[in-house]
């Protein structure tokens, strides 16, 4: 559904208020609004009296923008928002947001506004490369004098208009930016295609509020392929349904596919829902995540709520634990109590590669088995069928204990050979978005394996500028400099990295780029012990739920660019733009990756190979947290110190531009 009204200027001019307010009120109406505010109706009587104003002094002077198009109460879905005017003036984009009554022009207005003009940049089809100007307008703010500053970016600064001087304002708008007669046609861009990508943090809230996350998703080949996989997963609990068989299924994918949104997608389809009871509960064993979803939909809903009610706020506290399970409270639910059958006939183990081995299992929780092994064990208790849903990110293993996808294959093949196995191509011959680890070997005679495309996440949701960013970051991570230069250069034009030598300049950059509400973030190796004289310290307490979700004034939050979240921090979650901070425990050694861990006061070599690959694994989920851009920040080190030597930072850096990035 487009904007509630739509005209020409001219054509907005010769009709009259009444009329306009007349078809907003009954397209809110169609909308869902039946109860219109009558503060809402003043409103737009005032926002028509104020355009019709400006309108007719600008037609005196310049009547062919008679013909530029006007459109009020225009969506953004993604924040379930509308934008109050939108003039299409030949290829400029001009976004109005009236706040009528107000005496000053507010920050919170301003970054609601430029939420706007940011996603219809990123996301609407006909606003791509189109220069976007918008204009807070405070009906009673005073007369400001604003600078016309050009900068790259297509979504220009936010001008400030009132009542009385939008006229002036859109008079210079039009002589700086729409001198060409050829332009956008309005009616046009009211259909065209709005398509954004969500955050996991979004995505969480839509599910939560009993929404298809396909109403805020970007249709493009990301969003296709994340409704098939939904489909190939469906399809397959329904035969082991239908069968009375037991089938894991695993889903593949690049970073950022959406493979756990896919999960959640799963986990709540109404499909699973049985008389207020849930056939599929969404398992992690990602705590950091948990924290956030968890504070996120908390936040959102119990500002619903009526202030006071406590049984309410319970009731509702209760829904979001059971929203996103912890996998190992699940476990250890089941696994003292050996006859009790489980609750639920699906389960979505979210980030299943990071399942802890027996080993781990045993040191930490005195439990003799695997994890992948206890989850087979006791969704087999089932005496007709289960799936277990197994969402897989290769090559993001990233800490002592985690068995990773051999271990499913392994505990399959000689203990749970009945369990039909689905898996993805990928996984069957081994891909860099899996690591290039495959589930067996070779494939089992006495297991039956069904292979199916469609499970395979190909194309990032997260980095919507730069669906090739993880194949980049793995050929980086393996030094293939020359390939990776190649693809930098050939499809990552539109998603920004570039690297620093200075701190500050990272801080700079980040802060220039990001706008709106989007997030910026500082992330760092946990072992990047020798941060700590640039005021960095990867060792402190963090809050994850305040980093991620506080606002821009609250110094625990990521836009204070103070304290780097880790790995175990950031995976499974995003930022919109990041400074990445790269330290020596990741260095070079000629063409090779040099593997380091500071102990005590120096670095020492890792030599086993299963610890490397947890080494290369953290950077690889610290490169593909960002959906926007990012800046790599490598220290220029000390002479003074010989844990921060300059030839090893500078022989970082110098790799990294072999790989296509320029340097600030």
């Amino acid at each position: 559904m487009g904007a509630y009204y739509s005209n020409t200027i001219a054509g907005f001019l010769q009709e009259s208020a009444k009329s306009i307010l007349g078809t907003l009120t009954h397209q809110a109406g169609i909308a869902g609004f039946h109860q219109q505010l009558h503060t809402q109706t003043l409103s737009w009587d005032e926002e028509i009296d104020t355009l019709k104003y400006s309108f007719n002094k600008i037609l005196a002077y310049n009547p062919l923008a008679g013909d530029f198009g006007i459109l009020l109460e225009y969506p953004i879905a993604r924040r379930e928002k509308r934008i109050d005017a939108v003039i299409i003036a030949n290829e400029t984009i001009i976004v109005i947001e009236f706040k009528v009554g107000s005496n000053d022009y507010f920050n919170s207005d301003k970054e609601q506004l430029l939420d706007y003009c940011l996603d219809l940049r990123d996301f609407h089809f006909q606003s791509r490369g189109k220069n976007i100007i918008p204009i807070l307008l405070a009906t009673n703010g005073p007369s400001t004098e604003n600078t016309y500053i050009e900068n790259l970016d297509s979504v220009k600064e936010i001008l400030t208009a009132n009542s009385n001087d939008l006229t002036d304002k859109l008079e210079v708008i039009f002589s700086r930016y729409c001198s060409n007669n050829e332009g956008l046609n309005f009616e046009n861009w009211n259909n065209s295609d709005y398509s954004p990508t969500p955050t996991i943090i979004e995505a969480a809230q839509t599910l939560y509020a009993g929404k298809s996350v396909v109403e805020i998703s970007r249709s493009h080949a990301g969003t296709k392929n994340l409704t098939k996989t939904s489909e190939a997963v469906v399809s397959a609990i329904k035969y082991a349904k239908a069968n009375n068989e037991k089938i894991v299924c695993f889903i593949t994918g690049v970073p950022g596919a959406g493979k756990t949104l896919a999960g959640l997608n799963i986990a709540h389809d109404k499909e699973f829902q049985d008389h207020e009871k849930s056939l599929a509960t969404f398992l992690s064993g990602n705590g950091p995540l948990i924290k956030v979803l968890r504070e996120a939909l908390s936040r959102d809903a119990f500002k619903k709520l009526k202030v006071g009610d406590a049984n309410a706020k319970k009731k509702e506290t209760d829904r979001i634990i059971s929203f996103i399970e912890n996998v190992h409270r699940f476990l250890d639910h089941y696994f003292i109590e050996k006859e009790r059958i489980p609750n639920n006939k699906i389960v979505i183990f979210d980030e299943a590669q990071r399942a802890w081995d027996q080993e781990h299992s045993m040191r930490k929780f005195q439990r003799p088995h695997s994890e992948a092994e206890m989850m087979l064990e006791i969704m087999g208790r089932h005496q007709d069928w289960s799936v277990i849903v197994a969402l897989v990110g290769g090559g993001q293993e990233i800490n002592t204990g985690e068995a990773g996808l051999s271990e499913w294959g392994r505990i399959i093949e000689e203990k749970f050979n009945d369990w039909k196995v689905y898996v993805s191509p990928q996984l069957a011959t081994g891909n860099h978005s899996t690591g290039d680890l495959t589930l067996f070997n070779k494939y089992p005679t006495n297991v039956k394996v069904v292979e199916n495309k469609d499970l395979h996440l190909e194309v990032s949701i997260r980095s919507y500028k730069a669906e090739e960013l993880s194949k980049w970051v793995s050929l980086v991570l393996s030094n293939n400099s020359i390939e990776a230069k190649q693809l930098f250069e050939e499809k990552l034009s539109k998603y920004k990295i570039i690297i620093t030598r200075d701190l500050d300049k990272a801080k700079t950059w980040l802060t220039s780029h990001c706008k709106g509400s989007r997030r910026m973030g500082l992330v760092a190796s946990s072992g990047a012990r020798r941060l700590r004289p640039y005021g960095l310290e990867v060792k402190l307490d963090f809050e994850e739920a305040a980093w991620f979700l506080n606002a821009r004034t609250d110094i625990r939050s990521s836009y204070y660019l103070e304290i780097p979240a880790t790995e175990f921090g950031v995976q499974g979650l995003e930022l919109d733009w990041v400074g990445m901070c790269w330290d020596a425990d990741l260095r070079r050694n000629r063409d090779e990756w040099d593997y380091n861990s500071f102990t005590g006061t120096t670095w020492k070599k890792v030599k086993q190979p299963e610890k490397q690959q947890y080494l290369i694994n953290k950077y690889r989920v610290l490169l593909t947290r960002g959906r926007e851009g990012m800046i790599i920040f490598v220290p220029p080190g000390s002479d003074d110190d010989i844990t921060r030597r300059p030839t090893d930072y500078n022989s970082i850096a110098e790799y990294l531009k072999s790989c296509g990035i320029k340097e600030i």
